[in-house]
C-alpha cells in the first residue's frame, strides 16, 4: 500500500502548536485509517511573514494548525484559534468558502484558549473521535497556552517537569525536534516524556538561560501607570521567557517586552492575568496595527533586526495607548 504524505505546519516553537500536531495526527489516522507518512514543519512569525508558504504545502494531504491561514488550493485541514488568523479580508472569504465545503475540514474558533483543545472538541462533536486518553496533554496544553497558571510565581520558576518541556519546545521547536516528539505524544504520557533523559539533558542549560533571563528583567522592566516595559534590545537573545514581569509587578495589567535576536526586534505584549484590574484593550487588534498577531489577551510585533528603532518607537506608542 503506497503511503499518503501528510504535511503538518504548525505553530513552532510552541507547546500549544507541538500538542496540535499531535492531537490532528491522531485524528486523521482515527477517521481515516489509511497508511501515512507525517512530516511535520515548525512555521513561525516574523518581518514579513503573514502565513505558511505555499511551497511547504507539499504533501497529499496538507494541514496547518494554530497558525494564520494561507488562501491557497492545496489547503485540505485548517484548525487556529487566534484572532488574527487572517492577514486580509480575501482570506477570511476563502476559509468561509472553505469552511462550508462537506466534509468541512477548516475550523476557527477565537474563543478558543487553545488550539489543542479546539482540535479535541471538533474531534469528539463532529468526528465521534474520543481523546480522552490525551486529557492531560489536553489540560497542559491549554493552560500554557491561556496562562492559566495558579500564579505568576508558578510560571516563572518552571518546577514542574512539563513546563521544563514547554522551556525545551520554545527554544528547540524546529522540524526535527517536532518530527521526533510528535508521535511520542501519542504513545507516552506527557509526563513521562517530561522527565525523559533527552528532555532534560535539553532543559539543564536552559535553566541557566532563563534564570539570566529573569535577572535581565528585573534590571530593566519599569512601571508606570499599570504597564510594564522593558528594553533588552541591548543584548541578543533567540527566545525570551514569559510572565517575568507580572512576577516582579503583580499589580501591573500589562507588560511591553522588547527583545532582539540575530534576525528580527520582537516586541511582546501581554495583560497580567493575576491582577486585579479589567482589562480595557484588545492586544491582537493593537499588534495588528503594527503588522502582529495574536489573541485579545497576548500577542507580539516583529520588525528586521535593523529597524532597532522603529521597535523601540513601537513600544513607546503601545505602552502609551495602554495607560490610558
Amino acid at each position: 500500500m503506497n503511503e499518503r504524505r501528510v504535511v503538518v505546519a504548525t505553530h513552532g516553537h510552541c507547546f500549544d502548536g507541538m500538542c496540535s500536531a499531535a492531537m490532528f495526527t491522531r485524528l486523521l489516522t482515527e477517521i481515516d485509517p489509511a497508511s501515512y507518512a507525517f512530516r511535520y514543519r515548525a512555521s513561525g512569525y516574523g518581518p514579513g511573514q503573514n502565513g505558511v508558504l505555499e511551497s511547504t504545502l507539499n504533501g497529499d494531504i496538507n494541514a496547518i494548525l494554530d497558525f494564520r491561514f494561507t488562501t491557497t488550493k492545496k489547503l485540505d485541514w485548517y484548525f487556529d484559534h487566534h484572532q488574527s488568523a487572517f492577514v486580509t479580508q480575501g482570506d477570511r472569504d476563502a476559509y468561509e468558502k472553505g469552511a462550508s465545503k462537506g466534509p468541512r475540514h477548516m475550523f476557527h474558533d477565537a474563543a478558543y484558549s487553545s488550539c489543542t483543545k479546539l482540535i479535541a472538541d471538533i474531534a469528539d462533536a463532529t468526528f465521534h473521535v474520543d481523546f480522552s486518553a490525551q486529557k492531560e496533554l489536553i489540560a497542559w496544553a491549554d493552560m500554557i497556552d491561556a496562562a492559566r497558571f495558579p500564579n505568576a510565581e508558578m510560571a516563572v520558576a518552571r518546577q514542574e517537569p512539563v513546563l521544563q518541556l514547554m522551556t525545551v519546545v520554545e527554544h528547540r521547536g524546529d522540524d526535527t525536534f517536532l518530527q521526533a516528539m510528535v508521535p511520542r505524544l501519542l504513545r507516552e504520557s506527557i509526563d513521562d516524556i517530561a522527565r525523559s533523559e533527552d528532555v532534560q539533558t535539553l532543559y539543564a542549560p536552559l535553566r541557566q538561560q532563563h534564570e539570566s533571563f529573569v535577572k535581565l528583567v528585573t534590571e530593566h522592566a519599569k512601571e508606570e501607570g499599570g504597564v510594564v516595559t522593558v528594553d533588552l534590545s541591548h543584548v541578543v537573545l533567540d527566545v525570551a521567557g514569559k510572565f517575568v514581569t507580572y512576577a516582579l509587578y503583580p499589580d501591573s495589567a500589562y507588560s511591553v517586552l522588547l527583545t532582539r535576536s540575530k534576525s528580527k526586534c520582537k516586541i511582546s505584549i501581554g495583560y497580567n492575568p493575576w491582577c486585579k484590574t479589567p482589562r480595557t484593550h484588545n492586544i491582537a487588534a493593537i499588534c495588528e496595527r503594527y503588522g502582529g498577531g495574536g489573541h485579545p489577551v497576548v500577542g507580539a510585533i516583529s520588525t528586521t533586526a535593523d529597524e532597532l528603532e522603529r521597535a523601540k518607537k513601537i513600544v513607546e506608542d503601545v505602552a502609551a495607548e495602554l495607560r490610558t
